[in-house]
């Protein structure tokens, strides 16, 4: 149908063809309710209203009629003078009416002998009505004649009416026969019309797609020898030719090029299996693309059972899959992931090994939303020798902080023999000696307590002691430890708890030293006359610790990093900046109390260290 026409001009016509059934429809659809409502409407506005004005006549002349009889019956009755008025005044009323709806053959003559009649009948009864010789002779000679005369006439004009209306009624059943039988004839054809339209028109759409969407499939599963042959020379025709010479040129290149694919992904693979890292490659679906050797090793299944597999499938055999692949899982459920992992233990041939996870977003190229994720990869990095020189590095500086605690405390006691006037006096220079050493002894033994504390933390070696505790007990240990400093210092410290406070279930030596840690920092970065805020509150089942002092501040890039482990925030006085352990650690104890610590500064206004505790549950 129409080979050279284009899609746009069959769509056109199609359009255009079912418009004109529709408004051909439409035209004879309305053609008929015109000339039936033409019809209906002859019937009510010509014959239905002189109807209902001859039946009101009647209507009247009856309640006259019962008048005269009443008088007839008692001529010493008073008449009626006002229901007679109203019954004429209607009778009046209507034929009037009637006058101006003369619509049928003969019924102006009726209407004329009515209007005649009418005046006789009135004027001599209105002469007679109070007339005390009103008797039989009067009624039935002159009155009752008159009477039946005008009913009579009445009856005629209603008569004349009633017929043109069964005629017209006819007319109108007629017309709507024709209007049926039209419309069934119009119909049935525009139906068949419709029907043959819709049966064939999609077709020389639809048929040319289907054998390209197939053809496409083809192309998908690498058959490129696949064609397509439409009859038509429009879009699709030329579409058909675009596609048998895309066809074409991918056969010609498979064939060139299939062998050096090949090649290539020999030489990818053979890396990857021989790379010392444990690499596992998965699509967007999670389905297991491949698992070099060191992999396969650690996970001990053979690359062979795992390649092609579901991943969650296979974890739900294998423990240590399921641990690697938890993250992936977690963000494609959307799961917050865990901020920081710490190194995975694994058995490896019988030896503890340590591991460090990494997983890859593998997108396609572009930026943004037009790079598309189409997989992961899993790397495990060994670090069981950077683990092992850790752990031994660890272990010398609890070993050597622990040997030094002796000597510093001898050094301690010598300061205070020194210091003791029985052994004898000292002079101004040997004071300020002896108060520099005393100072410097301090700082050692904070910075070998710390040392201490962290190999602790590092080893796993940290032992808590829960108690019961009021929280402000905790500020009030460190306000007491530290008051003394303040006011040497002036800077006064502002205490609020916010209200009545829960317990809170903690070890409070190493509590108390967190507080004491962040005041003495706050201390540290307060000038003098200045003013430092320790806050406490409840809030979503923690209680809330806050220290907040009004000093320079942190820069936003360096927030992050306060709580490694010997970091300092570049700029400031190294001889206040301390070594850099006490926030490290002061995280690593609320966090193994089920807590956590954060910061909150704005550079020029201050910092804000809070950390949070869970309050204890009743019940």
């Amino acid at each position: 149908m129409f080979p050279n026409m284009k899609i746009k001009t069959k769509i056109a016509i199609g359009i255009a063809f079912l418009f004109i059934v529709i408004l051909s429809l439409v035209v004879v659809s309305g053609y008929s309710l015109y000339k039936l409502s033409n019809d209906s409407s002859a019937i009510i506005k010509d014959n239905y209203e002189s109807v209902q004005y001859s039946k009101n006549m009647l209507n009247a002349i009856d309640e006259i009629k019962t008048l005269q009889a009443e008088k007839f019956l008692n001529p010493g009755k008073i008449f009626d003078d006002k229901k007679y008025t109203d019954n004429l005044a209607a009778f009046e009323k209507n034929l009037s009416a009637e006058e101006h709806d003369i619509t049928e053959p003969g019924e102006g003559d009726f209407t004329s002998s009515l209007r005649t009649n009418s005046r006789v009948y009135f004027n001599s009864f209105a002469k007679i009505k109070h007339d005390s010789s009103f008797n039989q002779e009067v009624y039935s000679e002159q009155i009752l004649p008159a009477y039946r005369t005008l009913k009579g006439l009445i009856i005629q004009v209603m008569d004349v009416n009633l017929q043109a209306m069964i005629r017209k009624n006819n007319q109108a059943q007629h017309t709507a026969s024709q209007a049926i039988a039209l419309m069934a004839i119009f119909g049935t054809l525009i139906l068949i019309l419709a029907l043959t339209f819709s049966l064939n028109f999609p077709g020389y759409i639809a048929n040319p797609i289907r054998e390209l969407t197939e053809g496409i499939k083809q192309i998908a599963e690498k058959n490129y020898g696949q064609s397509l042959h439409f009859e038509s020379n429009d879009e699709f025709g030329e579409l058909a030719a675009a596609f048998n010479s895309m066809a074409l040129k991918l056969n010609e290149y498979e064939n060139t090029s299939l062998a050096k694919t090949l090649f290539e992904k020999k030489r990818i693979e053979t890396i990857i299996n021989n790379m010392r890292d444990a690499i596992i490659g998965l699509d967007e679906n999670l389905e297991i693309l491949f698992v070099n050797n060191e992999a396969s090793k650690i996970l001990g299944m053979h690359a062979m059972e795992l390649t092609g597999k579901y991943a969650p499938d296979m974890a739900i055999i294998n423990d240590l899959l399921r641990s690697l692949i938890k993250d992936i899982v977690d963000r494609v459920e959307g799961v917050k992931p865990v901020e920081k992992q710490k190194p995975m233990r694994i058995v490896v041939d019988g030896k503890e090994a340590f591991f460090n996870k990494d997983i890859l977003d593998v997108k396609t190229v572009g930026e943004g939303e037009d790079a598309k994720l189409i997989g992961y990869v899993i790397i495990l990095k060994d670090i069981t020798q950077f683990y092992e020189l850790d752990s031994a590095k660890t272990n010398f500086i609890a070993t050597i902080s622990h040997e030094l605690k002796t000597p510093i405390s001898s050094i301690n006691m010598s300061i205070k023999l020194l210091e003791d006037t029985r052994i004898g006096d000292m002079n101004q220079e040997q004071h300020k000696l002896v108060d520099n050493v005393k100072e410097e002894t301090g700082r050692i033994l904070k910075i070998t307590s710390e040392l201490l504390d962290l190999a602790q933390v590092e080893t796993g070696n940290l032992q808590l002691h829960y108690q019961d505790v009021n929280p402000i007990d905790i500020i009030s240990f460190a306000y007491d430890a530290l008051r003394f400093q303040a006011e040497q210092k002036n800077v006064k410290i502002e205490i609020s708890t916010h209200g009545l406070l829960p317990k809170v279930k903690v070890d409070v030596e190493k509590t108390t030293w967190v507080m004491i840690n962040l005041v003495a920092n706050a201390l540290r970065y307060s000038g003098e006359m200045g003013k430092i805020l320790v806050e406490a509150q409840e809030k979503n089942g923690f209680v809330e610790f806050s220290v907040k002092d009004f000093g320079l501040g942190i820069d936003e890039k360096y927030r992050d990093k306060v709580f490694d482990k010997f970091f300092k925030v570049p700029g400031t006085d190294n001889s206040k900046s301390g070594t850099g352990l006490g926030l490290a650690i002061s995280k690593e104890f609320i966090i193994a109390q089920g807590g956590r610590i954060w910061v909150e500064s704005e550079l020029g206004k201050g910092s804000r260290f809070i950390f949070a505790l869970p309050i204890i549950k009743v019940g």
